[in-house]
């Protein structure tokens, strides 16, 4: 049934009869209930055959970017069996060094995708597919969409593993809405059953802000923290807030489910001023697009000093991230005279353990500070973050687009022996500027091996660059110190797995190390006897791997070449023969 005709079925029902204020907040309640029950909690079945713990919930705050599923223990091992959540069509199929390793998209009959990712490897239907067209493609990295490939809820189609960008041994399993690809939070769909949660989320930090530099909080112009103390009831009291003006609070919390000791992400944040609805954020679902707004989401500031998340419970700039744009309130609360005010915060989990946290707030008329009290401001270029923005120096120049930024900020930008420096590094960066250099100076051969690099330390971090004649710019997005560096050393191929023409019958890999110190790899190659052979690559180990269970190798004398590239065309070369 269409959910929406249901919703307003029962409103025209109910608008033909007087109901009670009462009736019509259990109303309200029902409705609510309902439109999130659109997702079906008996439908899809786990995805592995073992207790259920979390090393990551959906929404997490991780390194710019929100966790988008929930990541699996596997006990610390690899290759358990990992069973399809439901009836579908594999649809998407990738294979990656980086990010999700190797990951198997699901599409469902009843519009929703399942995604299992960092599999070791596919089941035998599945794997003989991706190796054919790795091979007809002659790429270890490859993107497929299938449109044959059936599967049976319960059929085994990968093994779990430790492929791309993951950490350590676990499975990350998602949902999508398959039409919008709009990512959805896995407790909707009934993984919440799997999972013992008795216990309540931990709010570990809170601060107060003044909304700017003219309002005074607890007699300090900057944030304050604020300590907690649990009361008899359970809930926490917070230290008295004094104030005038518009200020806004933030927290730093987590959660931890029965027998778990990961502090995972929180569900749902709310806070309520004099008993109404002040400020809200739910992880639901969220488009991908929109995971880069962590950033802002947080007070990056804090985050930059102490490396803690604070999530701020207001918004100070208009910015796209749909789990806050759904408020009416940009929650700060504006502290005048001859007013009470009680502000209360509710953290809670997905199986509706809650923590709550009230705070005292009341007036203070606002402190006049001196100003031999400001803090000392060398910065000298001023960004409104809607607007466009071009300096340009001796041999260098940096382009800021219209919402490079999410707020108003000051910069110390300079120029000195060629290293253009961006100074700011409190402000969290919407969308990537532009650095430019001068390489007049370099040579033809230099030019073609040139890159904007990033001065971190001794060292230069490679950025995708792009070059114009004697010009060479990078699209950037982090603050800092940028210089054109040059690379023309080729990468390493080195510490084979077995000795030149030795017999290696008993191995069932081949492998070598392989490294880039400056731009990076870019491809690698390797054919035996004069055959392309598909390799494996783990950056995380620096290994191509060759499985000899493809059958390329043939008995007796084999010669191996392994070529390998990096992003500016310096390459190495590897030969070497075995007996098999």
């Amino acid at each position: 049934m269409n959910l929406v005709f249901v919703v307003a079925s029962e409103f025209t029902i109910l608008a033909q009869i007087r109901i009670s204020m009462r009736k019509s907040f259990f109303l309200l309640f029902f409705i609510s209930h309902l439109v999130f029950a659109q997702y079906p909690t008996d439908y899809f079945r786990s995805p592995l055959d073992i207790s259920i713990n979390l090393s990551g919930t959906f929404g997490e705050l991780r390194s710019n970017h929100f966790h988008s599923g929930l990541d699996i223990r596997t006990n610390n091992i690899e290759g358990l069996p990992v069973y399809a959540a439901a009836d579908g069509m594999v649809v998407r199929i990738k294979v990656s060094p980086f990010g999700y390793g190797k990951a198997l998209y699901i599409a469902h009959p009843n519009g929703y995708t399942t995604v299992y990712a960092h599999l070791q490897k596919f089941s035998d239907k599945i794997e003989a597919y991706v190796k054919e067209q790795q091979y007809r493609q002659k790429s270890f990295e490859v993107e497929l969409y299938p449109s044959n490939i059936k599967v049976s809820q319960s059929e085994i189609i990968a093994l779990s593993g430790n492929s791309g960008g993951s950490g350590g041994p676990h499975l990350h399993f998602e949902f999508r809405n398959t039409a919008t690809e709009k990512i959805i939070n896995p407790m909707a769909f009934g993984m919440n059953k799997l999972i013992k949660d008795q216990t309540n989320p931990v709010i570990s930090s809170l601060m107060v802000y003044p909304a700017n530099d003219s309002i005074s909080v607890n007699k300090s112009r900057n944030p304050v923290s604020l300590s907690l103390q649990k009361q008899v009831d359970g809930t926490f009291l917070a230290t008295k807030v004094v104030a005038s003006g518009k200020i806004g609070f933030a927290l730093n919390s987590y959660d931890i489910s029965t027998n778990n000791y990961n502090k995972n992400g929180v569900y749902k944040v709310e806070s309520y001023l004099n008993g109404s609805p002040n400020f809200k954020y739910e992880f639901e679902t969220f488009a991908f697009d929109e995971s880069k707004h962590i950033n802002y989401f947080i007070d990056f500031k804090t985050f930059k000093k102490l490396k803690q998340r604070f999530q701020k419970l207001f918004i100070k700039e208009n910015y796209p991230l749909s789990i806050v744009n759904g408020n009416t309130k940009n929650g700060f609360i504006d502290i005048k005279p001859n007013v009470n005010y009680t502000y209360k915060i509710v953290v809670s989990d997905f199986h509706g353990n809650t923590t709550v946290v009230n705070v005292p707030i009341s007036y203070e008329k606002a402190i006049q500070f001196s100003e031999t009290s400001k803090p000392v401001v060398k910065e000298n270029y001023f960004i409104k973050h809607k607007s466009e923005y071009n300096f340009e120096f001796d041999k260098t120049a940096v382009y800021f687009p219209p919402n490079a930024l999410y707020e108003n900020a000051t910069l110390n930008i300079l120029e000195k022996d060629g290293v253009l420096d961006i100074e700011n590094n409190s402000e969290a960066i919407q969308n990537a500027f532009t650095v430019t250099m001068d390489m007049s100076d370099l040579s033809e051969e230099e030019r073609k091996k040139a890159f904007i690099g990033t001065v971190s330390g001794y060292k230069l971090e490679y950025n995708s660059s792009f070059k114009k004649g004697t010009k060479i710019a990078a699209k950037v997005k982090s603050f800092g110190k940028y210089k054109v560096g040059i690379d023309n050393v080729p990468p390493r191929i080195y510490n084979p797995n077995f000795i030149e023409n030795s017999n290696i019958s008993k191995l069932k890999t081949l492998s070598v190390s392989i490294n880039d110190v400056l731009s990076g790899i870019d491809s690698y190659n390797a054919y035996l006897n004069d055959q392309w052979i598909l390799m494996e690559y783990d950056y995380k180990t620096k290994k191509l791997i060759h499985n000899f269970e493809d059958g390329k190798v043939i008995p007796g004398n084999n010669i191996i070449k392994i070529v390998v590239t990096d992003k500016l065309d310096n390459t190495a070369t590897f030969t070497s023969n075995f007996i098999y």
